[in-house]
């Protein structure tokens, strides 16, 4: 009888493992968890944006005064690709969640609505494809916009910034 309730408490006593585990997940349930991420990758991004900003402008300084004009148009679709590249992964942050949510929201209205199980996993993967393909199309076209509008308003506040009117 002794040995019966030994073995019936075994299986249910926690590992550290698995305690760990538990841990984590109530941690990266915590909607301050992820508060606390998105606004920390951002700062990080932030910052190494601007150390990018001034050294690629005082790149620009220096050459402007040996040439004119092509130091601007490359300094300027740098910079713009540069912060095409940020608003994409500004843009996917913010697209992954929702994107989840729906994949997950398709795929339980299709459970509801009585697909079997094997229709039901086929049926996800295709809409799983679709989604992903619509996300990353999105993400291209926005980031595509961002860079040219900001290599265009860069290359304009650099030339007037070169012509003696400053940026101060």
């Amino acid at each position: 009888m002794e040995q019966e309730h030994e073995e019936q408490e075994a299986p249910s006593s926690p590992t550290t493992s698995s305690s760990s585990y538990t841990v984590f997940l109530k941690i990266m349930s915590k909607r301050r968890t992820w508060v606390f991420l998105f606004v920390f990758v951002y700062a990080v991004l932030l910052d190494s944006s601007w150390s990018f900003l001034k050294s690629t402008l005082s790149w620009y300084q220096n050459q402007s005064r040996q040439s004119t004009g092509w130091p601007a148009v490359y300094a300027s679709v740098l910079l713009g690709g540069v912060f095409g590249l940020l608003s994409m992964a500004a843009a996917l942050a913010v697209a992954v969640p929702a994107t989840l949510v729906t994949w997950i929201t398709v795929v339980v209205l299709l459970a509801f609505f009585g697909k079997p199980k094997r229709a039901l996993v086929v049926e996800g993967k295709k809409i799983t494809r679709e989604i992903a393909g619509s996300v990353f199309k999105t993400l291209l076209k926005e980031g595509n916009f961002v860079a040219a509008v900001c290599a265009v308003l860069g290359y304009f506040a650099l030339v007037r910034n070169n012509n003696g009117e400053g940026l101060n």
